[in-house]
């Protein structure tokens, strides 16, 4: 896999205009989108108008989750270069701080408007891997979010310059994509919440949601154990892999208590 000429797309003026920024746009446009669709075609009592509503305000502060979580975990080279804490178009967003400023901002917004949080969460827990697998392309185009040393063949590997390598992988060419490997991983998701989870937990409002965080979480943290730009590791593990499991641990915990949580209305 040959390593982008160029990280910008175009330029207009002086000002060039990134591919990274390009598709997080086409990420957060095909994420509303699917959220939309699925709401409309299988979750009766869920208001199309309430979520274009809601939807720019989670946006919006999942992208600054994103960003204040990355920077707060690089928080030692982010306190000498101030001007660059907001620089979204050069990359470091994590999902992690995107879920948590999403989930966070929802919250209030569902509350304001009465609805049900873990109904909209559901609807909301579709569209997150559609934008999370398109919006690992932009790690490819800032050749960022790739692992160790790869011997596959060339056409899997990824050839990273050397200007973007590793002090101590300089001597090697080709890395593994580990961020096409979550594309994958995020499609496959999406694929198994919409044909397999749906169909089982329609009568669980926030298990579907919670499902998500699971299967999401198994492959961040194996694809993590292989990935080298880690902003943050304590004692050898990387943040994102504790952060995964935490996540898997609440979210099953959650999910019992959401079943149990249901059936003891419908008993009553």
């Amino acid at each position: 896999m040959i390593s982008p000429a160029s990280a910008v797309a175009f330029c207009v003026g002086s000002y060039s205009v990134r591919f990274y920024s390009l598709i997080m746009l086409g990420a957060i446009i095909a994420g509303s989108f699917t959220i939309c669709f699925v709401a409309k075609k299988y979750y009766r009592g869920v208001s199309i108008e309430k979520i274009l509503d809601i939807l720019p305000v989670i946006v919006i502060c999942a992208i600054f989750g994103a960003r204040l979580y990355y920077v707060a975990l690089d928080w030692g080279y982010y306190s000498k270069h101030l001007l660059e804490v907001f620089a979204f178009n050069q990359g470091g967003l994590s999902i992690h701080g995107a879920i948590l400023g999403g989930f966070l901002s929802g919250y209030f917004c569902v509350k304001h408007y009465k609805l049900n949080l873990w109904r909209y969460a559901d609807v909301f827990a579709y569209g997150l891997p559609i934008g999370q697998a398109i919006g690992r392309l932009g790690n490819y185009f800032n050749i960022e979010a790739f692992g160790k040393p790869c011997f596959f063949s060339d056409w899997i590997c990824m050839y990273v310059p050397k200007v973007k390598r590793p002090f101590e992988y300089m001597d090697y060419e080709y890395f593994h994509p580990t961020f096409l490997y979550e594309i994958i991983w995020n499609i496959i998701v999406f694929l198994l919440l919409f044909f397999v989870v749906k169909k089982n937990v329609k009568n669980y409002d926030g298990v579907l949601f919670f499902v998500y965080l699971i299967l999401y979480s198994v492959g961040r943290f194996l694809i993590e154990g292989i990935r080298l730009d880690s902003v943050l590791s304590i004692n050898g593990i990387h943040i994102a892999e504790i952060v995964s499991f935490i996540v898997i641990i609440f979210s099953v915990i959650m999910i019992l208590k959401r079943v149990k949580d249901t059936k003891r209305i419908t008993m009553l």
